[in-house]
């Protein structure tokens, strides 16, 4: 089964930076779409960026021209640099797998496997 790992999270000031990964610790189902959701505490799980095993991007509203979604096929790993980040950028930030790999996916329930999540904190 494929498995996800976060890592980048941390704190940091409105207006940083920040790369976030996730790696699968399985080689199988390496060829799959990648999407990045975030969730802040009492809210809904919100969509940020989607990649397909192609390359096509697609981003929320809210961090279009500041988010970039990237992946290394090789690597089974998929990034998200954060830049400009905003407070309101504040949440528990998840990558997923989607094993329609042609897929641009905003739902969650187009999502097969999740990793554990990573904090990121922005402070005014």
């Amino acid at each position: 089964q494929v498995q996800l790992v976060e890592s980048g999270g941390g704190l940091v000031q409105a207006g940083g930076s920040l790369r976030l990964s996730c790696a699968a610790s399985e080689r199988t189902y390496s060829r799959y779409a990648m999407g990045w959701f975030r969730q802040a505490p009492g809210k809904e799980s919100e969509f940020v960026a989607t990649i397909n095993w192609s390359g096509s991007t697609y981003y929320a509203d809210s961090v279009k021209g500041r988010f970039t979604i990237s992946r290394d096929n090789a690597k089974n790993t998929v990034y998200l640099q954060m830049l400009s980040l905003k407070p309101e950028d504040t949440a528990v930030y998840y990558c997923a797998a989607d094993l329609n790999w042609m897929a641009i996916a905003t739902m969650k329930v187009a999502y097969e496997y999740w990793g554990q999540g990573t904090q990121v904190t922005v402070s005014s």
